[in-house]
């Protein structure tokens, strides 16, 4: 799993089955590194999000018929660092 941000939106006028309900957003991670997901959360540009990746977390959130991997499980409200000082997302 990777923390990462949205920065984007992929738009279409046809889309696979098994993506009805959900979006695809770009998301970036803190190294530069991007990808697209899939949503069902409602996530939004902007917001901090925790995305996993494999075929064992996408069969068990959105099904075995999508093809992304790449799945955002969480919407981040905040995050602890290692030292237990708390880092709201204003301050991320």
């Amino acid at each position: 799993m990777r923390l990462a941000r949205v920065v984007g939106a992929v738009w279409g006028a046809r889309h696979a089955s098994g993506l009805d309900g959900a979006k695809l957003l770009t998301v970036e991670s803190s190294n530069g590194g991007r990808v697209t997901a899939i949503d069902r959360l409602g996530a939004g540009v902007g917001d901090r999000v925790l995305v996993a990746h494999g075929t064992r977390v996408r069969d068990l959130t959105v099904g075995e018929t999508v093809a992304l991997k790449d799945v955002i499980v969480a919407i981040v409200d905040g995050v602890d660092d290692a030292e237990g000082d708390g880092v709201d997302e204003a301050g991320a």
